[in-house]
């Protein structure tokens, strides 16, 4: 019996407020990564939607219960891209704080979806703070990722499509920031799939929610060194490490080569321009293929907004 936060019967309802666009997500076997990687592998993607990450699915379900009024989160760009998109649509008054250093194309797109943008020096955690001074001195609704059940539920929806879509998987790999994804997929797998095994997968330089998960209590880091950007907190949240600890079988660190080959296999085998967070699936297994060999995976491709000069030499090393 899971006893996380989440509740399989309000991810059900989560799902219902969703916009469409954001639903039913293509998970199909990719039958030219198989010899490479010595293994099935299917992937669920979740780029292929306005914003070209999973957070939309999320920041519906804020802003269908928000209604009207103004709301800020921290963003290392996704989530700021996903709540402003929602945000448009209903009236909402969307502000998004992120690090200077965050991807230009990710702040560039925040920016074209009407959203106030406001910039700090330092990096994802500094955001966070100013953002939470905003709330208070605004009296305004912060959403903070991973401890805002909607954030972890709207995520979960990918796992009630995923159990239904790979009725034969045997490990879901799920790139693992701040947890929400990974509590949430992890929430509906573990309570409809309970065969399947949870590997999550973080960059080893940004490593503070695998260690926790590792020694079960909150372990921060001084410094988040990674191209992973959408992944690279430092502070983990003892909620969410709670949910964690009942929903994953593993959790794993992957080095920086690893990431960018991933990246490369993804777009040599499947054609598929991703972000360095939605290759950390594919890192996992070039890792330690001894332990997925002759198995089936599926692994989620998160986002794609990526530079483009950068993904270029990234992926041409």
């Amino acid at each position: 019996m899971l006893t996380t936060r989440l509740d399989t019967g309000r991810i059900r309802a989560a799902r219902r407020v969703i916009d469409p666009v954001f639903l039913d997500s293509p998970l199909y076997r990719c039958d030219a990564l198989e010899p490479v990687l010595g293994c099935a592998v299917s992937v669920k993607l979740e780029t292929a939607n306005p914003v070209r990450c999973f957070k939309g699915r999320a920041t519906e379900v804020i802003a269908h219960a928000l209604g009207s009024g103004a709301v800020v989160c921290a963003s290392a760009g996704n989530l700021g891209q996903a709540l402003a998109w929602s945000g448009r649509r209903r009236g909402l008054d969307v502000t998004v704080v992120a690090a200077r250093s965050a991807p230009v194309a990710k702040l560039d797109r925040i920016r074209a979806l009407g959203a106030r943008l406001e910039l700090v020096d330092g990096d994802f955690e500094r955001a966070r703070e100013r953002a939470a001074d905003i709330a208070r001195q605004h009296g305004i609704r912060l959403v903070e990722d991973s401890l805002d059940l909607e954030t972890c539920e709207g995520a979960a929806t990918i796992g009630l499509e995923l159990v239904e879509q790979a009725p034969s998987a045997d490990v879901v790999l799920i790139a693992l920031g701040g947890g929400a994804m990974a509590t949430g997929v992890g929430h509906v797998v573990k309570s409809l799939a309970p065969g399947v095994e949870v590997v999550c997968v973080q960059p080893l330089g940004a490593p503070a929610m695998t260690l926790s998960w590792r020694q079960r209590r909150v372990v921060t880091t001084e410094s988040a060194d990674t191209i992973a950007d959408g992944v690279a907190g430092r502070f983990p949240i003892p909620e969410v490490l709670d949910d964690l600890l009942q929903v994953a079988d593993d959790a794993v660190l992957v080095r920086e080569e690893s990431i960018t080959t991933g990246m490369r296999l993804l777009l040599d085998h499947a054609g598929l321009v991703v972000e360095p967070s939605a290759a950390l699936g594919v890192a996992a297994v070039l890792e330690d293929r001894e332990r997925f060999a002759g198995r089936h995976l599926v692994t989620i491709i998160c986002g794609s907004n990526v530079d483009p000069d950068a993904f270029r030499r990234w992926t041409s090393r």
